[in-house]
């Protein structure tokens, strides 16, 4: 079987893309009223974790970051549950990490890095280079 190229990433987080619903997400994780684990992946405290932007800069294809209330209708039409991770190729948009196996890494970067590699490896997907 030939493995299809991925041409882009999307992540998608559990919560809203506007101030309050950031304000609100951001007092939400910190009394245990919200919680999205892409957030903890990606986020400390306050900004994005250094480690995830490097890691992002490193990869071949672009890893843009969506809120639920922003993503792109090719996006909300592969997924059933958020947070998640899909892929886009040149045919299709595919899921690749969901919400319950986004909550087994645990704010852990290199733990996503695995989930995700070897994601696309079972779906026939490959990164370029």
């Amino acid at each position: 079987m030939a493995e299809e190229l991925v041409t882009s990433l999307v992540g998608v987080y559990d919560a809203d893309g506007t101030i309050l619903g950031e304000v609100s997400y951001w007092l939400g994780a910190r009394i245990g009223r919200a919680h999205c684990s892409l957030c903890d992946v990606t986020h400390g405290m306050f900004t994005e974790r250094a480690s995830w932007r490097e890691w992002r800069q490193s990869l071949t294809v672009p890893f843009e970051l969506f809120h639920r209330d922003d993503m792109p209708a090719d996006v909300a039409a592969a997924l059933t549950a958020l947070p998640a991770v899909v892929a886009r190729t040149g045919e299709s948009v595919l899921l690749v990490l969901d919400h319950q196996t986004l909550d087994t890494c645990d704010g852990d970067l290199q733990h996503f890095i695995e989930e995700l590699h070897g994601s696309l490896a079972a779906k026939g997907l490959r990164l370029p280079g």
